[in-house]
């Protein structure tokens, strides 16, 4: 393997919008430099103002070509733009040699640049947030005492459950306000999602079509499937002896969500990228994230097995937090995360090459044990 380029002690935050929190206070203690990057070096100043960190940061105007000349070997690059940026400024930090992190799902467009980092030592620290994040560290722990419990080899049934959403603390008549980029909201919900239902393979092409209600700790919720789940299969370590009747990572929603959004949904059906663009806009202006609202989320993750001769376990992980003036829910599961990965970069714990936030079950209660210390409150239920 090749060497790690040590961690110089510089990290770049790039972006400061509604997943920054109190994560970037986390680094401003643990690393020597801190660089937060916005559109203009004005803004970034006033996110430092509103995160409380003025004079513990530097504020920069970003452009890429900006960022290429300020980065040195070593540096760790936090990119907080959208997913189709993150290509651009991961080939920047191979040319120069810094580390690359992330909270987004790893495109192709990153997967190609992987064997160019890990050639080169450097970091690719990604899905390092709430989903993809920490719905993996849950899933991970959670399959890893199953495991323990009812043994690799056995002939085994299973279902398995992950859904999150972020979701307005006091519901609307839209039961929703936006948490992040509508437009990304909105493409979601036009990808096709593909998961495992009673024992096979199933594609919604319209995801929101297959949303069902969904019981929450007594709450009722309404949750849909998302993206493709069948290759957390293999990512989260099930056995081959266990057959799968359920597995499906998806997105909740409050109840009535389903029919608030019946007419978006039409403009789903009929719109071109154009027109959904526009809707996005339109939805945005109507329905703001004000500085007076408080926005929930909500992570619930469950597996149930079935072992022979009535042999079964059960156990699920709830995250349930609502957001404050300080900062919202989102903010604070997202960037604590990453902060908490990037961390790791830091101190040389992580090698080189692609790295999610949960590789291994060890990892995931390690990294489990410092959230809930660090605020990022959840339960653990266990039926065995």
């Amino acid at each position: 393997m090749t060497d790690l380029v040590p961690a110089s002690g510089t990290v770049h935050w790039i972006g400061t919008g509604l997943s920054t929190g109190s994560g970037l206070a986390k680094l401003c203690e643990s690393a020597p430099r801190v660089r937060v990057w916005h559109r203009t070096e004005e803004r970034a100043a006033q996110a430092l103002d509103r995160l409380g960190l003025t004079g513990r940061a530097e504020p920069r105007a970003y452009t890429l070509d900006k960022l290429t000349a300020a980065l040195q070997p070593g540096d760790v690059v936090v990119s907080m733009l959208p997913a189709p940026e993150h290509a651009g400024i991961l080939a920047v930090c191979v040319a120069s040699r810094a580390h690359f992190a992330c909270s987004s799902y790893v495109s192709d467009a990153v997967l190609e640049q992987v064997p160019a980092a890990a050639a080169a030592g450097l970091v690719v620290l990604t899905e390092a947030g709430l989903d993809p994040g920490i719905d993996h560290l849950f899933a991970h722990s959670l399959v890893a005492r199953a495991r323990d419990a009812i043994g690799d080899g056995t002939a085994a049934s299973y279902r398995l459950t992950s859904y999150c959403g972020g979701i307005p603390a006091v519901p609307n008549d839209f039961r929703y306000r936006f948490s992040w980029a509508p437009l990304g909201v909105l493409n979601a919900l036009r990808s096709p999602a593909r998961y495992l239902a009673d024992g096979a393979e199933t594609t919604a092409a319209r995801p929101w079509e297959a949303t069902r209600r969904h019981v929450v700790d007594g709450e009722t919720f309404e949750v849909y499937p998302n993206r493709d789940s069948v290759p957390f299969v293999e990512q989260y370590g099930m056995p081959p002896a266990w057959k799968p009747q359920t597995f499906v990572r998806g997105t909740l929603r409050l109840e009535g969500w389903l029919e608030a959004w019946g007419e978006v949904f039409e403009e789903l059906k009929a719109g071109d990228d154009a027109r959904i663009a526009a809707l996005a806009q339109e939805l945005a202006a109507t329905y703001p994230t004000t500085d007076t609202d408080r926005d929930r989320v909500v992570l619930v993750v469950t597996l149930d097995v079935a072992g022979p001769a009535g042999q079964a376990w059960s156990g699920s992980y709830l995250l349930d937090l609502t957001g404050d003036e300080e900062e919202s829910a989102m903010a604070r599961c997202v960037s604590r995360t990453l902060a908490l990965g990037v961390r790791r970069v830091l101190d040389g714990a992580l090698p080189p090459g692609l790295n999610r936030a949960a590789e291994t079950a060890a990892r995931s209660e390690e990294w489990l044990r410092e959230l809930a210390l660090e605020g990022v409150d959840f339960t653990l239920r266990v039926d065995a």
